[in-house]
């Protein structure tokens, strides 16, 4: 923060402080990762009580400081040049060290020198003024080596919670770091060598394309036809330009469990029920198979990628636009709500990326409340946000994210359907979402923001349940959309166009009269000329879903795995296209 003066000036004396208290997790975690090493061989010096052990810890130390220092002041000016904190992005570079080179060619060299040489001095003071307090392992007296070697093992194992940052349910990752809407406050907080090791081992440096199945010309006028011919104008929805917006996620809510949509009866109730006073979007897919996937395709339009994910890199996050940050310029007060944590998959990280006023977890909740593995149950996080909707200032948009519907399925009511298998435990979860929701909804249509709000009800992706569906199976992807709320004008409406999670925010932004440009992979769901289609990826594959048919597709097989009758040689080909520009777009970022 010293070095990058200028911007560690715009930071509050809260937010200074704040950005060492939170990377502070993340430095204990780095320090118990270099720690197993000597850890070891302690417990094999207490053991055999051999200077050897003491021996190898010295190297093993000073190497680390030469490469933990070169790593710190290489990132100092590095950040400078590229406006993130040191990854694993400079080994793309092996090759042609160069183009590295050219991005810090007005870097201060002698004083990144000074600097280097004075924190490596003061490792070495520091680990001599240490090394100085140990005694000779053969003047140490044997009288309780079993004591030593039970404390050594016990200290050893203890390096887990900081590693993993803690006893909460998922591991440290950047998320747990980011606090704030100044980009640079974030990254401040992050430990470079972690952030290095992380990015090595998730292997975020490949900037290779995989999915090169055509001329590059080819492919993107492959995707540009896709999304050509727009309609001069859309039927309108809405009562009103800038309503109230309730955006609500619903954990893994196929289509197969959604009676209005044909699936098994006597499950949402709720749903269908609200579905005869809304628009309902019968065929719309999610765009992959995982909550953080699909809240990327929900809320910034932008496609998912097969075996990784954008969400898991804070750098590319930030450049996404997000329906919060567009609404949150036309006045909107703007909020998260999810019961379970937000460190999940680095998803706090975009949250923040995307200007949220307010974010609620787990850890918001009363401990009496977690009642679930994965956090509190859903009726209690519905609770929750109403209790804060008393009388809140308008317009509003917020985002509530359900997870009782998410597996071990447990819920804390009395099963609709009996049986104890997986299907039926799952069936009996959807159906508590779907009453925590109706109860949400009867006490929301009494508030007087209600004749002013839009209520989105989507899912994050489908599911294999209950048919047991293949992972590339269209059906596993189906999922509900439904718009309802005192808000819109209409009422009991089907809409049958073929689309996808990532046609949804075009579609409100241009109901409020507002630009979505920014979200170019996208279509307006409500625009009769736009082409209906809907892509989306599982693990290294791809389907692509038009009024012809479907087609899945093996990234590893390149071949089909599935293609129905009426399916034609160019819908295969745009499918690849899209599979290859997305992924070459998501590299770009």
């Amino acid at each position: 923060m010293a070095y990058q003066g200028d911007k560690a000036a715009t930071l509050t004396f809260d937010e200074l402080i704040r950005v060492f208290w939170y990377g502070l997790r993340m430095d204990f975690s780095f320090a118990a990762y270099l720690s197993i090493i000597p850890f070891l061989l302690f417990l094999n010096e207490t053991a055999f009580r051999k200077p050897l052990f003491l021996k190898i810890i010295t190297g093993y130390t000073y190497v680390l400081l030469v490469l933990i220092v070169l790593l710190v002041t290489g990132d100092l000016e590095l950040y400078s040049a590229w406006g993130f904190r040191l990854d694993s992005t400079p080994l793309q570079y092996l090759n042609t060290p160069a183009e590295m080179l050219a991005s810090t060619a007005s870097a201060p060299v002698w004083l990144l020198a000074l600097l280097f040489f004075a924190l490596l001095a003061t490792g070495v003071f520091g680990f001599k003024l240490i090394k100085s307090k140990w005694k000779p392992a053969e003047k140490i007296k044997r009288k309780h080596l079993a004591a030593e070697l039970l404390l050594s093992l016990f200290l050893l194992a203890l390096l887990v919670l900081p590693i993993r940052g803690g006893w909460q349910q998922i591991p440290l990752n950047q998320s747990d770091v980011y606090f704030s809407h100044k980009i640079f406050a974030n990254h401040a907080g992050v430990n470079i060598p972690w952030n290095v090791m992380h990015s090595v081992l998730k292997k975020n440096h490949n900037t290779k394309n995989p999915y090169l199945y055509l001329e590059d010309a080819q492919a993107q006028a492959l995707v540009q036809e896709l999304y050509k011919p727009k309609s001069d104008s859309v039927p309108s929805l809405l009562r009103v330009k800038r309503p109230n917006i309730l955006f609500i996620i619903l954990e893994s809510y196929t289509a197969k469990l959604v009676g209005s949509l044909g699936g098994t009866p006597g499950v949402t109730p709720n749903f269908d029920a609200l579905a005869k006073k809304g628009v309902l979007f019968q065929n719309i897919y999610a765009a992959g198979d995982r909550s953080e996937k699909g809240m990327v395709a929900l809320l910034s339009g932008y496609p998912v990628q097969t075996t990784t994910s954008i969400i898991k890199t804070p750098k590319k996050t930030e450049r996404l636009p997000q329906l919060a940050a567009e609404l949150k310029k036309e006045g909107y007060q703007t909020s998260y709500y999810y019961g379970g944590e937000l460190a999940f998959a680095n998803i706090k990280s975009y949250l923040i990326n995307g200007q949220y006023d307010r974010l609620l977890e787990k850890k918001d909740f009363p401990s009496k409340n977690y009642n679930s593995k994965w956090g509190v149950h859903d009726h209690i996080l519905f609770d929750k946000v109403l209790a804060d909707h008393q009388n809140p200032k308008q317009p509003f948009f917020t985002t509530i994210f359900t997870l009782s519907s998410h597996e071990p399925y447990d819920v804390p009511i009395p099963a609709k359907f009996p049986g104890t298998d997986e299907v039926t435990q799952f069936q009996n979860s959807f159906y508590y979402t779907d009453w925590a929701l109706g109860k949400f909804i009867a006490v929301a249509e009494k508030q007087p923001w209600w004749k002013n709000t839009l209520v989105v009800l989507v899912a994050d992706h489908g599911h294999p349940f209950p048919t047991r569906d293949q992972n590339d199976a269209p059906s596993k992807f189906r999922i509900p959309l439904l718009l309802a709320g005192g808000a819109l004008a209409v009422q009991d409406t089907i809409i049958t166009t073929i689309g996808s999670q990532t046609d949804l925010v075009p579609t409100l932004l241009q109901q409020m009269g507002l630009p979505s440009y920014q979200f170019a992979w996208s279509k307006n769901l409500l625009d009769t000329k736009a082409t209906p289609f809907a892509f989306y990826v599982f693990n290294d594959g791809f389907g692509m879903v038009t009024a012809q048919g479907t087609v899945t597709f093996d990234n590893v097989a390149k071949r089909p795995i599935h293609r129905d009758t009426a399916v034609t040689q160019k819908q295969i080909d745009q499918g690849k296209a899209y599979m290859q520009t997305s992924f070459g777009d998501f590299l770009k970022k």
